[in-house]
């Protein structure tokens, strides 16, 4: 068992443990200031600690996507049998999953009709999944410049693909704060962009286009991987917390910002799911504050190197269920979600009660989905199919 340990990224595990638990503080938060088919925010206190505790964990998918590129990038065998092995690993799991989802939730007929073009609308989440296969595509294309790239080369492609995390609210300042949304397919909204450099209503592929997005996300796990080194615990607070306060500054500003603008003093506050994808424009992936989270987190996770019992017995096994957990958790969350709801009520005076209804969901969502996903497995054969 040692052995096998020694050959792991032990951070990486870590990281996938805890980036799981954020990502379900997201979706336990979003009850609060989503409801029905679009925006509802009941009070002010749903208002600050939605955009607080959101904010916090905001760097969650940033984070996986690190690991992949840090685990994976640049390869490590051929094309084809990269592109196989993800195939098991990833596409199985999710076609299992987006057909659970689409008899799980809404009308299984649109569902499925959906699936020839996109992930089931019902299970937003699976969005992450589509994500993370163009990273895989990417990845033996870029792999023969990453394996001789230097620091310096690297350093000036991540300086301009972090120039591109400030269009989202160079867009938002230029359209003077607007709520500009165009409808996508099956009435998806999408924020109508600002044409900057070469993008016209003709072209969408404007100079930044190719070097923004995740493609960012890829790079800084091969930076980390290649050129930043061990650091004592001192230099790296004395980096991350800097990173992730002045991030977190950004992230929570400019949604609490938003939301207490459209309210105006007054709640409950509702409109179209056009206005949540508004508030959300500092919390979008590729942003500057949710880079500098992403950065600082890292920083810090990346020493962590506990190996013991807990890390053996815990860590281990829910990090290798931890794609599984991700598909499946949604299941999980919406009954404890609403059972929570339910117990304590929503829209009262208390303060408490917010925060306290979100991280319960989180937590015992957490918990039954980690057991879950372990023992799912465990089951010989089918196991991989299920949790990947």
């Amino acid at each position: 068992m040692e052995n096998t340990i020694q050959k792991r990224e032990v951070w990486v595990d870590w990281l996938r443990v805890i980036a799981c638990l954020m990502v379900m503080v997201v979706h336990s938060t979003e009850p609060f200031y989503i409801g029905g088919d679009g925006a509802l925010v009941l009070t002010a206190g749903d208002a600050f600690w939605s955009a607080f505790i959101d904010s916090l964990v905001r760097c969650c998918v940033p984070l996986f996507a690190v690991a992949s590129s840090y685990l994976l990038f640049p390869l490590r065998y051929d094309a084809g049998e990269f592109v196989r092995r993800r195939a098991v690993r990833v596409l199985i799991p999710l076609a299992v999953w987006s057909v659970f989802y689409a008899f799980l939730w809404g009308s299984p007929a649109q569902n499925f009709k959906d699936l020839l073009f996109n992930f089931n609308y019902s299970a937003g989440h699976l969005w992450f999944v589509y994500m993370l296969l163009g990273m895989y595509l990417l990845m033996p294309l870029l792999s023969p410049w990453a394996e001789k790239v230097s620091r310096k080369e690297l350093t000036v492609y991540l300086g301009i693909w972090l120039f591109t995390t400030i269009l989202p609210m160079l867009r938002d300042l230029l359209s003077g704060g607007q709520v500009t949304v165009i409808q996508g397919v099956s009435g998806v909204p999408r924020q109508a962009l600002t044409p900057l450099w070469g993008e016209a209503s003709w072209n969408s592929y404007g100079t930044f286009y190719y070097i923004s997005g995740f493609i960012g996300y890829l790079l800084l796990g091969l930076y980390f991987r290649r050129f930043v080194g061990p650091m004592s615990w001192g230099k790296t607070l004395a980096i991350a917390l800097p990173f992730f306060l002045a991030g977190f500054g950004i992230t929570f500003g400019g949604f609490y910002r938003r939301l207490l603008t459209m309210a105006a003093g007054n709640f409950p506050v509702s409109g179209p799911i056009d206005h949540v994808v508004f508030w959300e424009t500092t919390w979008q992936y590729d942003t500057l504050g949710v880079v500098l989270m992403t950065v600082g987190c890292l920083l810090v996770l990346r020493k962590i190197t506990a190996q013991g019992p807990f890390y053996q017995h815990v860590v281990l096994p829910v990090s290798q269920a931890s794609y599984g957990m991700y598909l499946g958790h949604m299941v999980v969350l919406a009954a404890f979600s609403g059972l929570f709801r339910g117990w304590l009520g929503t829209g009262g005076d208390a303060l408490w009660v917010t925060p306290v209804e979100i991280l319960l969901t989180a937590v015992c969502s957490y918990i039954v989905t980690a057991l879950a996903a372990v023992l799912l497995r465990r089951i010989p054969k089918l196991g991989k199919w299920i949790i990947g």
